[in-house]
């Protein structure tokens, strides 16, 4: 076991001394490429430290390339002068660990109802046996399609028949399936700022894409009317990643937008309206379209867990009936399994529970987070910006450190983050220096230390 004194620490914090004495004995070879450092706890335990300080150590020792870490195997030496995708010899690309990630959509564990769940699961396993072998519908299960057209009545205000939900894994695969069912042939309009997914989802399936820019209020609609887009994807609930929410005239005039022609419709992604934490949430923009013209998308990957590839859209009418005709003979990409045990949670009013639990996790999360930023001194000239949106706020610096010395600079302190500008078509007409806090991973506990680092790479 390695075994370190403090004694002559010196101003540095344990931390950053506990990382020195390591890296000094990666470049000095006493601990040689390939050899295994010792768990956090048993570390910890030896030095008479907390494992916070140990975590945050080899943090910053994978943040330099001095170690890296394997999943359920352990934190390991780098090979200083290889990459380190040959120095772990074929065991696959190593994840970057973070003392904290303000850039994943990641779920405490603590937080997934992992009793319910499992109980849910044997009642299912129990009570389903003949349905858990058959082939499961093509939209998915009539009872799990029942099951989130109610709760989209009680907890949204949307009546939607059954017949118009489809189920499918991941709202990545159910935008294929829109591309299939409108046509390759159509130009798609996507939000800029937005998710890179999307738009990267769009171009991997060859289809053309427009990028719309944004005003206070959501898609600038005179933008929208040059771009000669045919469908709309926006997410006017709450958007990512600025936090606006699209006020209902707005709303009016994009629905406007898509009835004036044939063939047009709107996507609307509502992926976390739910944690709207003051105030009711925005009502959906399906809710108001009265020629049915909205695709209205959700996933449970966010309300439930990141691990969880669950996702649905509700698709007008007319849609509906080209999907069954065009695209019915696909099967269902949902396992009949997990199909089942979700609707026993929404059925069994659990979800309502969780959600309603997690919005009150996440909401004491952003108040402690913004009152350790508030306190904080590097941020004693930042602008705080859409605290209120979602599990995300802006943090706009006074700095004159570019986005990518500021993102160095974090992960140096075993610290990720994203910026505002990274999800600009172009870069260059992007507010600088304006940070995305994304806290729906982090630990309570880790906070202080977190904010802590973070300022030290903002000053």
């Amino acid at each position: 076991m390695l075994t370190y004194s403090f004694s002559d620490i010196g101003s540095e914090s344990l931390y950053e001394y506990l990382y020195g004495r390591i890296k000094n004995d990666i470049l000095s070879g006493k601990l040689r490429p390939g050899v295994k450092l010792p768990s956090k706890r048993a570390f910890a335990k030896n030095l008479g430290i907390s494992t916070i300080t140990v975590e945050n150590a080899y943090a910053l020792l994978i943040s330099e390339g001095y170690a890296y870490s394997i999943p359920k195997k352990g934190y390991f030496v780098s090979d200083i002068n290889i990459s380190v995708t040959d120095a772990i010899d074929g065991d696959g690309e190593p994840e970057p660990e973070y003392f904290a990630d303000f850039a994943s959509n990641s779920t405490p564990h603590a937080l997934f109802p992992f009793t319910t769940w499992a109980k849910l699961m044997r009642g299912v396993l129990s009570e389903r046996r003949p349905e858990l072998m058959r082939k499961s519908p093509g939209g998915g299960i009539a009872e799990l399609r029942s099951a989130i057209a109610e709760h989209l009545y009680q907890f949204k205000g949307m009546r939607v028949p059954p017949s118009q939900v489809i189920v499918g894994s991941g709202t990545e695969y159910l935008y294929g399936l829109i591309i299939q069912l409108l046509g390759y042939e159509k130009l798609f309009a996507v939000e800029n700022p937005g998710y890179g997914k999307i738009s990267k989802v769009y171009g991997a399936n060859g289809v053309k894409l427009s990028y719309v820019p944004l005003d206070d209020c959501g898609v600038k609609v005179e933008a929208l009317k040059e771009s000669g887009a045919d469908i709309l994807h926006i997410s006017p609930s709450h958007h990512f990643p600025t936090g606006i929410i699209t006020p209902v005239s707005r709303r009016y005039e994009l629905l406007g937008w898509a009835a004036e022609k044939e063939g047009r419709y709107i996507i609307e992604d509502d992926y976390d309206s739910e944690f709207r934490l003051n105030g009711r949430p925005a009502p959906p923009l399906r809710s108001i379209d009265a020629t049915d013209r909205v695709i209205y998308m959700n996933t449970f990957t966010k309300s439930l867990a990141s691990t969880i590839r669950i996702s649905y859209m509700v698709l007008p009418r007319t849609l509906t009936e080209l999907f069954y005709k065009k695209l019915g003979f696909y099967s269902c990409t949902v396992s009949n399994f997990e199909q089942y045990t979700l609707a026993e949670f929404i059925n069994g009013g659990y979800f309502g529970n969780h959600i309603n639990r997690m919005r009150r996790y996440y909401r004491e999360t952003r108040d402690e987070l913004l009152k350790a930023v508030s306190e904080n001194a590097a941020f004693s000239r930042a602008r705080i910006l859409e605290q209120n949106a979602g599990l995300h706020f802006l943090i706009r610096l006074d700095t004159d450190a570019s986005d990518d010395e500021l993102i160095r600079r974090a992960h140096r302190h075993g610290i990720n983050i994203s910026c505002l500008s990274q999800y600009y078509a172009d870069r260059d007409i992007a507010p600088p220096h304006t940070l995305i806090i994304n806290y729906s991973g982090v630990e309570k506990e880790k906070i202080p230390e977190a904010v802590r680092l973070l300022g030290r790479a903002c000053s």
